[in-house]
């Protein structure tokens, strides 16, 4: 660390676009290392990741009521017998699952390792699960067949095999984050989600990657595939979880989103993805990304398998500096009559596909009213800047330690460019941007009013950074299918978010889906929605080939 020349001065100048006079740089070179040295001293602080930041974000803007006062949760009824194919079962939706484990026509043990040996045989090919806990898993679904022999059922979940992204701590069983640091990483104690699915009856059959650090669908031991071409990664970072739950390896996994983690897997993949409003589902425990963004959620083969997750799971945290306790009410009989279904005309050009459109036009047959909204213009790509500068203070000591060169992405668009990139972001930018968020909050909670929900495209229009800024809930469910090439990564290169591009000449067919964006804290008029959505497009039960 050496002096503070003219120079240095003159090149932040260039490189932040500023314009200082002769006078101004001497007054800054007289006393600006001061300031570094305040920041230098900072740094000598060891800061682990489970610390959070001091400021905290809340979706609610002024004024705002919670939708609801207390739980209410009713599933549909399910009378379908139990099939003589493994393979039915291992894709059945979640409800039936649930419905077959009560009523005895499977027992939890039985199913646990009909998805341990579909695990056995197709994780190689896909190299979603970074730790298998087959024993475990065999330990807990006995107790579940146990309780269940006792006249003991503890809800929806009871008994159900499920993935967990392999960024939840569970005590005694490595949680490596994906990345080669911490690889060996053994956690003390369990994640709230993780004690909430066990008080829930849930059955733990391992741990799902992850992109390292939470960023695409490379990890520590591998590369996590699409079961619909093998050729191209599941995208990220809830790689593992889609993965999983769209080969049938589980009957539902967990993941996470900071900006696209469990809906862009989830788009990839053909799963339900939900993710929930921030603040609903505790954190504590969870790796740490980004404080003010991080959020938890299912990722499942139907809508209504969602509910029954979030159900489970949905609790407010003392232990969260994030959290806000939330009811949640879900019925799956309830009527979407009298609806409203928004959409934005611009999210349906330039980018968008005939199976959105065609998804819009199935909404629209509904029966429901759905009419065009609009958005006021900002400069929503630049909240990006957040992203980058609490990732980069997440994961600081790589950068200052050089340890990020273990990391095995080391593109322009991975992480460790990222981080290092973020120390040129300018402080003051970052509160401005944090302001912006908060007029972001107010054009959203305008665009929203009137509507029960939003239709559009997964990264068509500002939808995807902006919602998961304001924190709105969003659905993603599968639409439809379509002949594309393999894709690349994800990538924050070059200051902005891309979801990867088609490249090569051999096509495959894959799913595309469509997402949904509820009211905050208020998932159950989007499921809703969703369901009725599912059931008229009709290609939810469509099952990968796992081609490539």
């Amino acid at each position: 660390m050496g002096t503070i020349s003219l120079a240095d001065i003159e090149g932040a100048e260039r490189l932040l676009g500023l314009a200082y006079t002769a006078t101004e740089r001497a007054q800054m070179l007289d006393n600006l290392e001061g300031q570094r040295d305040l920041a230098v001293a900072r740094r000598g602080l060891a800061l682990d990741n489970s610390t959070p930041m001091a400021s905290r974000f809340d979706p609610r803007l002024p004024g705002f009521a919670m939708p609801h006062g207390a739980d209410a949760l009713r599933f549909s009824d399910v009378t379908r017998k139990l099939p003589d194919n493994d393979e039915d079962i291992a894709f059945a939706p979640l409800t039936d699952l649930s419905h077959w484990v009560r009523s005895k026509q499977i027992t939890s043990l039985a199913l646990t390792e009909l998805y341990l040996e579909r695990i056995a045989s197709l994780n190689p090919k896909l190299e979603c699960f970074a730790t298998v806990t087959d024993e475990l898993a065999r330990a807990e679904a006995t107790a579940m067949d146990s309780l269940l022999a006792a006249g003991v059922w503890l809800g929806p979940l009871h008994g159900i095999p499920y993935g967990l992204k392999d960024l939840f701590d569970t005590k005694g069983v490595i949680t490596g984050w994906g990345a080669e640091p911490f690889q060996d990483r053994v956690p003390e104690t369990d994640a709230v989600v993780t004690k909430k699915l066990r008080a829930a009856g849930a059955v733990l059959l391992g741990k799902t990657t992850l992109g390292a650090l939470a960023y695409n669908d490379l990890w520590y031991g591998g590369w996590t595939r699409n079961p619909w071409n093998l050729n191209e990664g599941s995208s990220g970072s809830s790689a593992g979880s889609a993965s999983a739950t769209a080969a049938g390896l589980c009957g539902f996994s967990i993941g996470t989103e900071t900006l696209g983690s469990i809906t862009s897997p989830s788009q990839r993949c053909g799963t339900t993805g939900l993710r929930p409003t921030f603040g609903r589902v505790s954190r504590t425990g969870a790796m740490a990304l980004c404080w003010s963004l991080d959020k938890v959620g299912p990722i499942c083969r139907h809508v209504e398998d969602t509910a029954m997750v979030l159900a489970a799971i949905n609790s407010g945290d003392t232990t969260d500096c994030g959290s806000i306790a939330a009811p949640f009410q879900f019925d799956a009989q309830a009527s979407i009559e009298g609806m409203t279904l928004g959409y934005l005309p611009e999210a349906f050009e330039e980018g968008a596909t005939d199976i959105d459109h065609a998804a819009l036009e199935t909404a629209k047959d509904l029966g429901i009213t759905v009419k065009e909204v609009t958005l006021e213009e900002l400069p929503y790509p630049s909240l990006m800047t957040v992203v980058y500068a609490e990732a980069a203070a997440a994961f600081e000591a790589l950068t200052l330690e050089d340890t990020d060169d273990t990391l095995r992405w080391q593109d322009d668009g991975a992480w460790p460019n990222t981080f290092r990139k973020a120390r040129f972001l300018s402080a003051v930018d970052l509160v401005q941007t944090d302001r912006l968020r908060y007029r972001v909050m107010q054009a959203l909670g305008e665009m929203m009013n009137g509507v029960d929900a939003l239709i559009g495209p997964f990264s068509t229009g500002p939808m995807l950074v902006a919602s998961n800024f304001t924190g709105h809930p969003c659905l993603h469910l599968r639409a439809g299918f379509e002949d594309i090439a393999s894709r690349t990564a994800a990538s924050l290169g070059a200051g902005k978010l891309t979801t990867g591009e088609a490249e090569g000449e051999t096509t495959f067919t894959v799913p595309q889906g469509i997402s949904l964006w509820g009211q905050l804290f208020d998932e159950g008029p989007l499921l809703s929605l969703g369901m009725a959505l599912e059931q008229k497009l009709g290609v939810a039960d469509h099952r990968p080939t796992f081609p490539g």
